[in-house]
């Protein structure tokens, strides 16, 4: 029901119109009345009448002023004028500024219930305009949400080109360009009711954890989006080597406090921290390498949980190798310091029974996964050794001393010394057969990153990464170039049509082809065939790859 309110310097109008009405029963509530306009204003802000019956000629504030305050504060709210003056100036005025209607003094009841229902049955198309409209407005906020998740998702998988992007990002109000980038994911499980129950309440470390994450989450100046059920990822991008720093201080404390939490928690957040990039092309670089950073985390973490479990959920009966110092070793020693320090770092293990728990393994692989993990960090171009892995893991379960441990890190040291060794121009040939494929195959509109990726017998991220990392753009960049380098020389040597030409390069979209056509050349096609000249990047990029098939003969 509205809410009426009443504005009138004579009591007896005041009560013959509050009495003469059954207002609930006419679907009205009188919430009040005031005998100024001064007084009323007041009344308003408390009450929030939906309809203000006012008089024109009061003392303090007359019925005009009210309106225009009124009017400005509360523009919903309607207002009748109920007034004994003729003056059609009055009538001018109050219609002016927004009054409902302008009704002359003396009023029968049934009259002002049938203007009062005429106003409530504008309110209520008011408001289901207004609800129509805030529900269409959140149906765009989430379609560009969506839009803006789809947009980043597709950036980090290398999806859309560098141009795309950031017409795209525009499109969404969505900046992308900035001077470095770099990509965070997480993955956040946890156990299932049933499980927790067995479990004790989340310790500080765990409090701790989930606090940390959660002003991660909050950090909307970040761009972030879901990847999946479990996963979320930011992009951060800034200025400055140092605001990236500053912004990444919050995800390795996450990291840091996870080496703390204790395996048994209720909540399991895995985290993965890309490299920092300068191109955003080169975002779905730092995309995969955060992608393998969290494999490898998640990987010591399960580790952790397997021992945890091995030895009854008591940490006390051992510590955990110092990770960190051997891997500055490894980074920095010599094998001539090798047997000093090896001696040194493994008295550590002297007091481990190796014949009755499985502790010392799970302690050594502990430390393997932390030296893969580094190796990724380090040798970006690296590939993921598994089968290396479950070798060393298979070595592992014939430790039965001390000195077949310091032997096993003996083997892992030079493992990791000859992945530093074999760093240089390991992609060079590889590289040369996908452009060649690429060059074999533009014109197939099928054609993409997963063929040629099987035509090298690699994975397509793998591909991806080491294409983007040592040609200085992405696949489909590539490809691209190489369907518009083609359309060009077939816009200037034949009289070919544009969906003609659209087709023998590879799209099957000719507005498509179009579109992306003018946004590389800044040209449409016609004005390309009539005036236009291959564009210089083009030719350069061409010499490159021949330069390539020359070297190759």
């Amino acid at each position: 029901m509205k809410k009426v309110m009443l504005v009138d310097d004579e009591i007896l109008i005041r009560e013959t119109i509050r009495d003469s009405i059954k207002w609930e029963q006419e679907g009205f509530i009188y919430c009040g009345d005031a005998p100024d306009g001064e007084m009323a204003l007041t009344l308003i802000e408390q009450l929030r009448p939906d309809i203000v019956i006012t008089d024109i000629m009061m003392p303090f504030m007359n019925g005009l002023e009210l309106s225009a305050i009124v009017r400005d504060r509360n523009p919903e709210v309607k207002i009748i004028i109920l007034t004994g003056h003729e003056d059609f100036g009055y009538a001018r005025t109050a219609l002016r500024m927004g009054v409902h209607d302008y009704c002359l003094k003396p009023i029968r009841a049934s009259d002002l219930i049938q203007l009062l229902r005429t106003v409530s049955e504008l309110i209520d198309k008011e408001r289901e305009i207004k609800a129509s409209i805030d529900k269409l407005r959140q149906r765009e906020m989430e379609k560009t949400e969506i839009s803006r998740e789809k947009l980043l998702n597709d950036l980090c998988s290398g999806f859309v080109t560098t141009v795309e992007a950031i017409q795209l990002g525009n499109a969404l109000s969505l900046d992308l360009q900035a001077r470095y980038y770099v990509v965070v994911i997480s993955d956040v499980r946890t156990l299932e009711d049933e499980q927790l129950s067995s479990l004790r309440v989340a310790n500080q470390v765990e409090n701790d954890l989930l606090q940390r994450f959660q002003q991660a989450l909050d950090r909307k100046e970040l761009l972030q989006f879901k990847r999946s059920r479990t996963e979320t990822c930011w992009l951060i991008k800034g200025e400055t080597l140092e605001q990236i720093k500053n912004e990444l201080d919050i995800f390795k404390e996450i990291l840091n406090i996870n080496t703390e939490q204790v395996p048994a928690a209720s909540v399991s957040i895995a985290m993965g921290i890309g490299s920092v990039q300068e191109r955003i092309m080169n975002i779905h670089l730092s995309f995969l390498e955060a992608v393998e950073d969290m494999h490898w985390r998640r990987l010591s973490s399960q580790n952790r949980v397997t021992l945890w479990e091995s030895i009854s959920g008591s940490m006390e009966h051992y510590v955990f190798l110092d990770r960190a110092w051997f891997v500055n070793f490894l980074k920095m020693g010599s094998p001539s310091q090798f047997p000093s320090f090896i001696e040194e770092y493994a008295s550590a293990l002297n007091g481990i029974n190796w014949t009755s728990a499985p502790i010392g393994y799970y302690i050594l692989n502990d430390l393997t996964l932390e030296v893969f993990r580094s190796a990724k960090d380090m040798y970006r171009h690296w590939d993921a050794p598994e089968e290396t892995l479950q070798q060393l893991q298979q070595i592992l379960t014939t430790v039965r001393s001390t000195d077949d441990a310091i032997e096993y890190l003996t083997c892992l040291t030079n493992q990791f010394w000859s992945w530093r060794s074999q760093t240089n121009d390991r992609y060079g040939e590889m590289l040369r057969s996908v452009k060649e494929y690429i060059h074999a195959n533009y014109n197939n509109d099928a054609f993409s990153l997963q063929h040629a990726a099987e035509h090298v017998k690699v994975s397509s991220s793998h591909l991806s990464k080491v294409f983007s990392q040592e040609t200085g753009r992405t696949f489909i960049e590539y490809l691209t170039h190489i369907r518009i380098r083609k359309a060009m020389e077939l816009f200037k040597t034949t009289s070919f049509k544009s969906f003609e030409i659209a087709f023998l390069v590879g799209y099957n979209d000719s507005h498509y082809f179009s579109a992306l056509f003018k946004r590389i050349t800044g040209m449409t096609t016609k004005e390309f065939r009539k005036n236009g000249n291959i564009d210089i990047t083009l030719l350069v990029m061409e010499r490159d790859d021949v330069s390539e098939q020359i070297v190759k003969r």
